[in-house]
């Protein structure tokens, strides 16, 4: 059987060479893709509904007599068994099948009512299969049930039968689920190691080795770093939903993956060929040693071992690294040293933040954390505070404070160290842990589905297709008495696909293979009858063959099995020969036809337009969030950064758009390099602006914050003006430049895409000691300082109450936008080419 498949979640293609830029390329036919593969899990599956179904049918058929029961029966085990397929342990499996039976049960309830009426019954189906497409967002457990509990809908809402049949139909989805769910648990084969924490665990092993070897002065090999973040983003991004769900520790993985990815960014930019820390100073490679061992402990957690973070022992030596960045020797004579010592510093401030981070994730991921622990990081995993904000040690809270969810603190108590203090976030002093967990559960869940309520949403768009395709099925399979009009929906549900050139290429495989299995049945039942015995034995054959299918054989051949079971089935309740086949060819044909309608008339372009939007939208949420963690982390702003969850919430968004670009079938337009490197260079830039906005701590209420902004005088780079003029302009030139990447990728205009120009590179940070004020900048009647008998222009002497050092946040600014100016100058050609992708014809 090939099940009908959501839009949504259909199986990623194989990777494929780059399509010509001059046009798609075209499709060949290769034999080999033909012959169906050999799957343990498919065979299991096979054998579960070669003996449940079956049996299903001869009880509710022979022994209770019921056709509905029967019918719901049979197709419920279909559902249950084939087209469901739930991952995880046998606990997760059993929740997974119960609630797709409670909600199965509900859909075929609101089916039944609403099936005598056509108009009502096509617009009920509207919100209804919305609902189910768009349930999908909450996680892969309700992605997986979708075609299920869309099979649970259509059956009787396309079903003659009113509310005295409900009865026997729920008895049949129920008596379906619970032998579904029983063959489930007992013939399934070893769940396979959890291949995404293991692809983390794999990468922060690397980290390690590696952020420990560099610590040491050793020379390190960026490759095997390199395979395994490759590695690890093949893992989470090879399905067409996300991997992880609404529970905590899902959301933690999630964070976790991206936090990993982030830190082989940092260490990248670190240790790659430029930096040799045989020569830093004890206290930054005494960091980076910690870092190392924190992802040790990560990856230890992910295996399932025992490991505890010493986050406090990390908290210190960032402390101590701090003020060793903050009194910083500066030697005017050695550039390249002082270069290196400011470099050194900050990296390895970055590299401890992010090992922090994935740490914590990994407690929670792991169910090791504690629920402040939790309260925290959910707060930053959808930007209401950026990674590293923490209160300082020993503050107090006052009455009134804003403090982790679900926290219990008694007046007065203190926070514990690295306890976060979310922006606007209040909780009644006393509550109990537990309260508050439920209640961020809740209202994560609603984040969620209030995240991608937008027409910018793959699945918005995707669920308001599907709902409108089906309605159409719905209604045209009642305006036209065809004698089963769920073949009519099932046919639509088949072939519907998120572009209209997908629809159109599967629909002609449906109808091909929906001919195929007429011809095959047809020419079975002139050879051995429509005898009871022989049906009975083909009956069982042909749930094998067609259970096997998903999966490992053709899209073709699937419905072919499939269109055979029908033959067998109907001949079964009531022989009349081949003639069943002939109405499932004609019913699927008038399906796919309203597919390719609706396919043409709604969202023609599929993902791909979604795709280039979400771009558009991460790059200029992305740099509203630069600029204002800029100003943050220089203290230009007492407002911390509020563009956080917009960039969030757009790159969740972008990660939706994009594997349901990868899951669409046939060439793609825009070339999958091309968009990798737009991706992840919109997920750089809010990383980046994360990690700026984490460098200031949220201060608690009362306590003031002073200044953080010093020139750093006589640096050639910013030409005697103060630094935090240098540095925001220098981050008002990149958020420009973002957002004329933005315009090139987002919808497309009347003017031709042009190659945009690179951004300026911003320099790296190169500490300088600062004069007293008044040799500081020009004099009054506009001349420069004079310089001294020696030469030199007059500088105070280290160790002088006037020679004030450069704030640490001054090089962490810069050597952040100066990595992120070097990557940003990448762009511009693939940009390009994704705008000319847009301005084809979708029939092109």
């Amino acid at each position: 059987m090939a099940a009908p498949a959501a839009p949504a979640a259909q199986p990623i293609p194989a990777p494929a060479p780059a399509p010509d830029r001059k046009g798609p390329a075209r499709p060949r036919l290769n034999p080999a893709e033909w012959r169906p593969t050999w799957s343990v899990p498919a065979a299991m599956r096979a054998i579960r509904a070669t003996i449940v179904i079956p049996a299903l049918f001869a009880i509710t058929s022979k022994v209770v007599g019921d056709p509905q029961m029967a019918l719901f029966a049979t197709f419920g085990g279909f559902a249950t068994l084939v087209v469901a397929n739930f991952g995880g342990s046998w606990r997760g499996k059993l929740a997974a099948h119960a609630a797709l039976a409670i909600a199965g049960s509900l859909a075929i309830v609101i089916g039944t009512l609403v099936s005598g009426v056509t108009w009502l019954a096509a617009v009920v189906t509207v919100p209804v299969v919305f609902a189910i497409f768009f349930a999908g967002v909450l996680g892969p457990t309700a992605a997986a049930s979708t075609t299920a509990l869309l099979f649970a809908y259509v059956l009787p809402v396309a079903s003659a039968g009113g509310a005295a049949t409900i009865g026997s139909r729920l008895e049949g989805w129920w008596l379906a689920s619970a032998a579904g769910t029983l063959a489930v648990l007992l013939l399934s084969p070893r769940s396979p190691s959890d291949r995404l924490r293991a692809s983390a665990a794999a990468l922060a092993t690397q980290l390690a080795d590696r952020v420990m070897a560099a610590a040491d002065g050793t020379v390190t090999d960026p490759a095997a770093t390199r395979a395994a973040k490759e590695r690890l983003r093949a893992a989470f991004t090879g399905a067409p939903y996300r991997p992880t769900g609404l529970a905590t520790r899902d959301q933690a993985l999630s964070s976790l993956v991206q936090l990993l990815d982030w830190a082989a960014a940092q260490v990248h930019d670190a240790f790659d060929g430029h930096i040799n820390l045989a020569k830093s100073c004890a206290q930054d490679r005494a960091l980076l040693k910690l870092a190392a061992g924190v992802f040790a402990d990560t990856a230890a957690l992910l295996q399932g071992r025992d490991a505890a973070p010493d986050f406090a022992a990390l908290e210190q030596a960032r402390a101590a690294a701090t003020a060793h960045l903050r009194d910083l020797a500066v030697d005017a004579s050695d550039e390249p040293s002082e270069r290196m010592s400011a470099a050194n510093a900050v990296h390895a401030q970055a590299i401890a933040l992010v090992a922090r981070a994935t740490a914590a994730d990994a407690l929670i991921a792991a169910g090791r954390a504690d629920p402040d622990t939790i309260a925290a990081e959910r707060r930053a995993w959808y930007g209401a505070v950026p990674i590293g904000s923490t209160v300082p040690i020993g503050s107090t809270v006052p009455i009134g404070s804003t403090v982790p969810i679900g926290s219990t603190v008694p007046i007065g108590s203190t926070v514990p160290i690295g306890s976060t203090v979310p922006i606007g976030s209040t909780v009644p002093i006393g509550s109990t842990p537990s309260a508050g967990s439920a209640l961020t559960t809740l209202s994560g869940a609603a984040g969620v589905v209030a995240r991608q309520a937008s027409v910018r949403s793959v699945w918005f768009a995707n669920s308001l297709r599907g709902a409108v395709g089906i309605a159409a099925a719905v209604a045209v399979a009642d305006l036209t008495g065809v004698q089963h009009g769920f073949w009519v929906v099932l046919g639509t549900l088949s072939v519907l696909r998120t572009n209209a050139s997908g629809t159109g290429s599967t629909a002609l495989r449906a109808l091909a293979g929906t001919v195929l299995g007429f011809v095959i049945g047809a020419a079975l039942l002139l050879a051995i009858g429509t005898g009871q015995a022989s049906m009975w034995v083909a009956f069982p054959l042909a749930v094998l063959i067609a259970a096997y299918a998903p999966g490992t054989a053709p899209f073709t051949i699937g419905q072919a099995a499939f269109t055979i079971v029908i033959v067998v089935l109907f001949n079964l309740l009531v022989p009349v020969g081949w003639k069943v086949g002939l109405l499932r060819v004609e019913d699927v044909a008038i399906g796919c036809a309203v597919s390719a309608v609706v396919g043409v008339l709604f969202w023609p372009r599929g993902a791909a337009s979604l795709v280039g939007d979400d771009l558009a939208d991460a790059f200029r949420r992305g740099a509203e969030y630069l600029t204002q963690a800029v100003d943050w982390a220089l203290s230009e702003t007492l407002v911390p950064p509020a563009a956080a969850s917009a960039a969030v919430t757009t790159g969740l968004r972008l990660d939706d758009a994009l594997r349901g670009f990868l899951a669409e079938q046939g060439t793609k337009r825009a070339s999958k390099e091309d968009l990798w490197a737009l991706v992840t260079a919109s997920t750089r830039l809010r990383l980046t602006a994360n990690s700026l906005a984490g460098l200031r701590d949220v201060p608690p209420p009362g306590v003031a914050e002073g200044p953080a902004c010093l020139p750093l005088d006589a640096s050639d780079a910013y030409a005697g003006t103060p630094a935090c003029v240098a540095l925001r302009s220098a981050a008002a030139t990149l958020a420009g430049f973002y957002g004329h990447v933005a315009d090139e990728v987002g919808h497309p205009g009347r003017e031709a895409p042009v190659l945009l120009p690179a951004p300026a590179l911003t320099g790296p940070a190169v500490p300088r000691e600062a004069r007293p004020a008044e040799t500081r900048f020009q004099q009054a009647d506009g001349a420069r300082p004079q310089p001294s008998a020696g030469g030199d222009t007059p500088r105070t002497p280290r160790g002088t109450p006037d020679g004030a050092r450069p704030h640490p946040h001054l090089l962490w600014v810069q050597e952040h936008l100066h990595h992120l100016s070097q990557s940003a100058a990448m762009l511009p050609e693939p940009a390009l080419h994704v705008a000319e992708a847009r301005r084809r014809p979708w029939w092109r």
